[in-house]
């Protein structure tokens, strides 16, 4: 039986302000299908205070209590958690939901060439410029454009616009960003490289790259002197195994493969409980997780037991006071079987704990007579990486009034996983007025949502 493609996702607002609005989702089942509507929704800004998930293996409810912001386009993140799930058919005439047959080839890139004489606050704005453009797009599964967009301007007037905020202005354009190379060229100006994803064929198209510089220009003013737009290749976004020249603040500190034993920092998640039974239930293994709320948990979750493979037939997850969640979940692996051996067992629950204490690594280290902030966060096996990562540092960074004298986002091999690696080359000017514990604990704040 089929199911309407109105039916397949529904959005129900509350009636009382102030309420979580209620996302349904039925479709058939997949394996990863919760992680994948989970990112999806991190990537809108909004955050799930409480969920229930349920298969037969074959057919899947979901439903999801979701806060956020009241400039969400909810039309659009509904198209987008269609366009996630697993395709519907019916033998009647009548129109139903069916995505794409074939999966979509790689992701071409485009390369956003910056170039201004003001620091502050412009990686901000750019990428909010990029989540707006992205988020102006009618499927996420179009074939994808490399391009070049070089943007060159001058700061005319005192405070100008910010740095952060061209950053916060390509978020909004939802363009997604592979990699990023600011770098500070002797006269003073700044030369940025965005390597970002589009998903449509619309780059190419003079309408898109005018609409593109308009936003542009609308936040930067005269401050802009030139926009332009070419193709690049997708070797410019490979992910690279050198991790030789990378300092051990990041090889060894911030990213371990295993849980530290060292007791919980502030930029560690607290009281993170994973336990595992498999006495409940004879079909399923309970994994009963207790910790610690922060911006993207079921995300985390979800991704961890999309990477083993694992399959959820029950869950439901919700927040108690002081922000403390619990969530059981009732999975088995992909043969159908539940969880019986010790070590598999021992390596999923290890696993889950790690990414729960410390979702992202965070560190301000000193980069010979300079300050370097380091982030850096798990890439999903599939390949996507967290959402609005560097929008959040770009914020924080702009909150604390730091200037960005450089900043770089590779994607490295470090032991068996891939990580995305952020590098920022704080400029200390005259000396670094913000400390680097602030920086450093400010940013781990907005990051995991704690910055209020």
């Amino acid at each position: 039986m089929g199911i309407l493609y109105d039916d397949v996702v529904i959005i129900r607002h509350p009636e009382k302000e102030g309420d979580p609005v209620v996302i349904t989702v039925n479709c058939p089942d997949k394996t990863g299908l919760g992680c994948d509507l989970c990112r999806i929704i991190l990537f809108f800004g909004l955050s799930i205070v409480r969920g229930d998930v349920s298969t037969d293996g074959k057919w899947c409810y979901l439903v999801f209590w979701v806060v956020g912001k009241s400039t969400t386009r909810w039309g659009l993140l509904k198209k987008r958690l269609v366009g996630a799930c697993p395709s519907c058919f019916s033998a009647s005439g009548i129109s139903y939901y069916s995505a794409e047959l074939h999966p979509p080839r790689p992701p071409d890139v485009f390369l956003l060439k910056l170039v201004c004489h003001d620091r502050k606050g412009l990686l901000h704005v750019t990428f909010l410029l990029l989540l707006a453009l992205q988020k102006t797009l009618a499927c996420h599964k179009f074939p994808r454009l490399k391009f070049l967009i070089k943007l060159e301007c001058f700061r005319l007037n005192p405070g100008g616009f910010a740095f952060a905020d061209v950053t916060g202005v390509l978020c909004e354009l939802e363009l997604t960003i592979k990699k990023v190379k600011v770098s500070t060229t002797p006269d003073g100006r700044i030369m940025d490289l965005f390597f970002v994803t589009d998903t449509r064929e619309l780059l190419h198209t003079n309408k898109r790259k005018e609409d593109t510089c308009d936003h542009l220009r609308a936040v930067m003013g005269n401050s802009m002197i030139s926009c332009d737009i070419e193709m690049v290749g997708l070797e410019s976004t490979a992910c690279s195994a050198e991790s030789s020249f990378l300092p051990t603040a990041i090889t060894e500190n911030i990213l371990p493969l295993q849980m530290p034993d060292e007791a919980p920092s502030s930029r560690t998640s607290t009281n993170v409980s994973v336990i595992m039974d498999n006495l409940l239930s004879p079909a399923h293994t309970l994994v009963q997780i207790v910790c610690q709320d922060h911006k993207g948990l079921l995300y985390d979750i979800m991704r961890t037991l999309k990477d083993y493979n694992i399959q959820i037939s029950y869950g439901r997850f919700y927040i108690k006071h002081r922000r403390t969640c619990e969530i059981d979940l009732f999975i088995m692996q992909a043969d159908g079987k539940k969880i019986v051996d010790p070590n598999k067992q021992k390596a999923l629950s290890s696993r889950l704990e790690m990414e729960l204490v410390r979702p992202l690594r965070v560190a301000v280290v000193s980069r010979g007579p300079d300050t370097e902030l380091m982030v850096a966060n798990p890439v999903e096996l599939s390949g996507k990486g967290r959402p609005l990562v560097f929008y959040d540092i770009t914020l924080a960074l702009k909150m604390l009034n730091s200037c960005i004298f450089s900043a770089e986002i590779r994607r490295r091999m470090i032991g068996d996983r891939e990580f995305e690696v952020y590098r920022v080359l704080l400029d200390e000017g005259e000396g670094l007025a913000v400390p680097r514990r602030k920086i450093e604990e400010q940013v781990w704040k907005m990051l995991m949502g704690w910055e209020q």
